[in-house]
This record gives structure tokens, C-alpha cells and sequence, in this order.
């Protein structure tokens, strides 16, 4: 997979598929592969280009501090590498605060928006859910581990773990067969999410802006859904039926569908 020099670090990034750019931006401790079910047709009307994170995958991981903020300078600096003026953006949770920042940061790169189970500032509740991820990430000392048994259930709903046990077996296997991060890159971005602060900066956002929150999300539930749709002007808000934090694999036709067809209303 090609790499870029971007606001210092390595950048690595995968590039599919014709049309007007699209940038991915992945969840947290997740690399690029994270939106396979997406990409797949997404990439038959857009130019997908989905990146690893500063910390993630097979982009650097230096020392120091991480922030939502610093993440979007990181793919801002990727498109200027690539030569992309403009794009879509769209991110899943912590991609999705990532894109926020660059949508409120470079309001003149980002054509459309759309963030999924996102959040505009840490809560005290979201600060403990994701504290208690680092510790159990500490304590098994490694991170896919830590996902599997810590953050999925945060993930899907009771009622898929029941009815669908192969399919999450299946993507825990996914998670295991990906690049492992690093127990300190993790610490690093999960410090980052609880850092999370754009809340004053959402009025800066230009770009139609697509909303989705699962029904059942509790990390990231409705609750961050007013402030959103009625600070950023040109944004319209979904809720996932029967469907918790990852609607993108619990009720994957649907996330794709609906999400084709924001993008494609925006093409052009």
C-alpha cells in the first residue's frame, strides 16, 4: 500500500475504485480495511482513498500528543500530497471527529460530510466508557484483544450477538488478522477521543453534512445529536433502527444504501 509524507509523519492510505475522491477516515485503534464492506460500492461512483491514522495501521506512530485536531492537520497534509484540492469526507466515530475538525479547520477542502456515530465534545459518560477501554487494554496487554472482548460489545446490539454468533466471530477474526496496534499508540488516540472538543467550531462547517446516529448507540447515542444538527446549517440527521454504535456491520445494506445515495446527491 502507497505511503505520503504528511504533516511530517508517514502516511499510508489505499486508493480504489473512479470518480470524485472520497476519504475515509478510520475508528478508533481500526486501519483502512476497517470500511471493506463499504468500498466495495462506494467505489463504483467515487475514488475511495482510506487512510491509517497517525498511530494506526501502517502509518507512523510517534511520541507525544494526539488530538482529534492534529489528526485532521495529518489528512489535510494527505490530500495536499496527493494533489487533492477537494473531497468528500466521511468517518465512523473517531473518523467521524476527525472529519468534523477538517470540515471546521478547511471548510474549502471538504465537499460533503458525513459523520457516523459521532460526537462533538467528550462527555463525563463517554470519558469513563473509554477510560475503561485503556485499562482493559492495559491489563490483556494487547489491543485486538481489547476490541473483541471491550469495545464490540459497545458495538452491536445484544440481539445480533445472539442470532449472528459466526458473524461476529467472523470479524473478531478480522480484527486479529490486521496490523496490531501498539498498546501505546492506543493510549495515545483513546486520549485523543476523550479530548475530543469541536463543539465551538461547528458553525465553521460549509459542506452538506450527513448525520447518522444506531438507535440503540450508547458511547455515541442521539443525546449528541441536537447539538450537531442545529450548529452545523447544511446537515441532515438518520437514525439506524435496531442498531447500535457500528451500523456500518450490523445493518451494513442499509448504512451503504443510504449513504450512496448523501454522496451522490452531493457528486458533481
Amino acid at each position: 500500500m502507497p505511503k505520503v509524507k504528511a504533516n511530517g509523519i508517514n502516511m499510508n492510505y489505499e486508493k480504489q475504485g473512479t470518480g470524485e475522491p472520497l476519504i475515509l477516515i478510520p475508528f478508533l485503534s481500526a486501519d483502512n480495511a476497517c470500511y471493506a464492506f463499504q468500498i466495495p460500492e462506494y467505489s463504483k461512483h467515487l475514488t475511495c482513498i482510506s487512510v491509517d491514522l497517525r498511530g494506526g495501521g501502517e502509518s507512523d506512530k510517534p511520541a507525544g500528543h494526539y488530538s482529534t485536531e492534529l489528526f485532521a492537520d495529518d489528512v489535510a497534509g494527505l490530500m495536499q500530497a496527493l494533489g487533492i484540492e477537494k473531497a468528500h469526507v466521511a468517518g465512523v466515530s473517531l473518523g467521524a471527529a476527525v472529519g468534523m475538525w477538517l470540515a471546521a479547520k478547511y471548510p474549502d477542502k471538504v465537499k460533503s460530510l458525513s459523520l457516523h456515530s459521532a460526537w462533538q465534545k467528550t462527555d463525563p459518560y463517554l470519558k469513563v466508557v473509554v477510560e475503561g477501554w485503556q485499562l482493559i487494554a492495559k491489563a490483556l496487554g494487547s489491543v485486538p484483544e481489547m476490541v473483541i472482548k471491550g469495545i464490540f460489545p459497545w458495538c452491536f446490539t445484544p440481539e445480533l450477538y445472539a442470532a449472528k454468533p459466526d458473524y461476529i466471530k467472523a470479524l473478531s477474526d478480522f480484527v486479529r488478522g490486521r496490523p496490531v496496534q501498539p498498546l501505546d499508540a492506543f493510549i495515545r488516540q483513546s486520549d485523543a477521543v476523550i479530548a475530543h472538543d469541536c463543539e465551538s467550531h461547528l458553525g465553521n462547517i460549509k459542506a452538506p453534512t450527513f448525520i447518522t446516529f444506531g438507535e440503540f448507540d450508547m458511547v455515541c447515542s442521539t443525546r449528541f445529536a441536537s447539538a450537531m444538527k442545529n450548529n452545523i446549517k447544511n446537515s441532515e440527521l438518520l437514525v439506524y433502527k435496531n442498531c447500535s454504535h457500528a451500523g456500518l456491520y450490523e445493518k451494513t445494506e442499509e448504512f451503504n444504501q443510504t449513504t450512496l445515495d448523501f454522496l451522490k446527491r452531493h457528486v458533481g
